[in-house]
């Protein structure tokens, strides 16, 4: 079984317009068969050239033959949007690593609230699923712009459990922050509210649960992927090594020239703090956060060296010339 840590081969099997802006996309095994299992409120990371990016599982954690997910095409990004929904189409070859969950059901819930902002319909689809199966009450609620942007309204009017769920348009006199307010309702022994979606959408709903007195272990949200680094921050990214295509996770706090040498790929260095340049190492892709001082301003502005003793990366990936 696959680790969820370990990146494994996938195909596009099918992709579909959910509304406007927003596509669905099916991955399968590139030979058929089953893939890891997951549970409602799980994610995939998706590598598309030098990003990575996470996206909610929104198909029923029985099925074990495929995943699905959901992307929302930003022109204000940062760009994996676009690339996604513009250039994968049916066939393509990806690369994924999970699933993983920090969304996950309360399993003690006798009923659950589940409120969607937009996009953040995905995971609730599959809450949706498991609830059902389990045969534990549930009510969906999906707010949206208006009814062409919103995803999924023909797989929800055709679902078994499509008596419970409610849509809300910003452009009926139904929808608003009055209206979240009151979706919330009071807490009760066993109900448990789950919210995604927007910033603005899950700030309204904590702030309305939090008036009504719902306790915090009661109240689960998801949100959106973090925003890239910034200079001199350090996070997790990713390296390709690309004579192999091996990717290589290096962790916070660990180096490059460390995190390849858990895997056998040792680069001569010396003084590890980025001044005397022995493991300068040619970069093919992403963009380094350069932490040397031995590069001059022009070598780091282009941005195809750096050195893995000390300096990390600004994106999810970079692509060594190794």
């Amino acid at each position: 079984m696959q680790a969820a840590t370990q990146w494994f081969a996938a195909r596009v099997s099918a992709k579909r317009q959910e509304a406007e802006g927003i596509w669905s996309f099916e991955f399968t095994a590139p030979e058929g068969g089953t893939l890891p299992p997951f549970e409602a409120g799980a994610h995939l990371d998706l590598r598309i050239g030098d990003k990575i990016r996470q996206y909610s599982l929104c198909n029923a954690p029985a099925e074990r033959g495929r995943y699905v997910v959901a992307v929302q095409r930003e022109d204000a990004g940062k760009g994996g949007s676009r690339e996604i929904c513009d250039s994968l189409e049916t066939g393509a070859a990806v690369m994924l690593r999970g699933p993983k969950n920090f969304f996950r059901l309360d399993p003690a819930a006798s009923h659950a609230v589940l409120l969607a902002g937009g996009i953040g319909i995905t995971p609730m689809l599959a809450m949706a699923e498991q609830l059902h199966a389990r045969g534990t009450p549930f009510e969906l609620h999906v707010c949206a712009r208006n009814a062409a942007r919103a995803p999924f309204r023909d797989r929800l009017a055709q679902a078994p459990f499509a008596a419970s769920v409610r849509w809300h348009f910003d452009d009926t006199p139904e929808a608003g922050r009055m209206a979240l307010h009151e979706l919330v309702g009071a807490p009760a022994a066993g109900r448990s509210l789950y919210v995604c979606g927007p910033g603005g959408f899950i700030a309204a709903a904590t702030s309305a649960a939090h008036s009504h007195g719902w306790p915090a272990g009661s109240v689960h949200v998801e949100r959106f992927s973090a925003e890239p680094a910034a200079v001199g921050e350090d996070r997790a990214f990713v390296v390709e090594i690309r004579s192999t295509g091996q990717l290589v996770e290096v962790p916070k706090g660990v180096s490059v020239a460390t995190a390849l040498e858990t895997i056998g790929i040792e680069i001569l260095r010396s003084c590890n703090e980025g001044y005397c340049g022995t493991c300068i190492t040619g970069v093919l892709a992403g963009q380094p956060e350069h932490r040397d001082v031995v590069l001059t301003d022009d070598e780091r502005a282009r941005n195809d060296c750096f050195t893995p003793c000390c300096s990390r990366a600004l994106g999810d990936v970079l692509v060594l010339d190794l």
